[in-house]
């Protein structure tokens, strides 16, 4: 991921904070400050689809964040201070988790469709979709995913040995 093209010229980077069954996102993170670029993570919405991308000030700022339900880090409901993204110019790139994806780059998510709402609002800004990087093990690499009309295929999928 690291020495990634894509993540090498990007600025401004979503990623996900992984859950433990998920690629560990965290080395990821400290570089992303390491290199001076900007981050942002998911803050979820419950009961909708509704995702914003908050910016984190710093690889320490995640042990002030409010664990959810689904038990996922994310800044709380009230934090209004944070930049999200899509009102500050945008991104460059988003990592995105998943349960299964296909060589074609389709992907299955929890099932909210918070992803795909997201780029949809991203393509429709000036700045435009950024490139989506989905971070796999080899196992959740299928033939084939059940797709939907309004899903978002990823750009590329990254996964051991791939």
């Amino acid at each position: 991921v690291i020495g990634h093209p894509k993540y090498q010229e990007s600025r401004r980077i979503a990623i996900f904070l992984s859950m433990p069954d998920e690629i560990q996102t965290e080395e990821i993170i400290k570089d992303i400050f390491k290199q001076g670029k900007e981050c942002f993570i998911p803050r979820y919405k419950p009961h909708s689809n509704h995702m914003d991308m908050l910016k984190l000030s710093s690889a320490e700022d995640i042990s002030s964040l409010t664990l959810t339900s689904w038990n996922i880090l994310q800044p709380s409901d009230d934090d209004s201070v944070r930049e999200e993204a899509l009102a500050g110019g945008g991104l460059d790139l988003i990592f995105m988790p998943g349960l299964g994806f296909d060589k074609k780059g389709n992907r299955l998510g929890r099932g909210k469709g918070y992803y795909d709402t997201y780029l949809e609002r991203c393509i429709k800004l000036p700045s435009g979709k950024p490139y989506t990087i989905a971070l796999a093990f080899r196992e959740q690499i299928c033939d084939s995913v059940p797709v939907a009309e309004n899903d978002v295929q990823v750009d590329e999928i990254l996964y051991e040995d791939c």
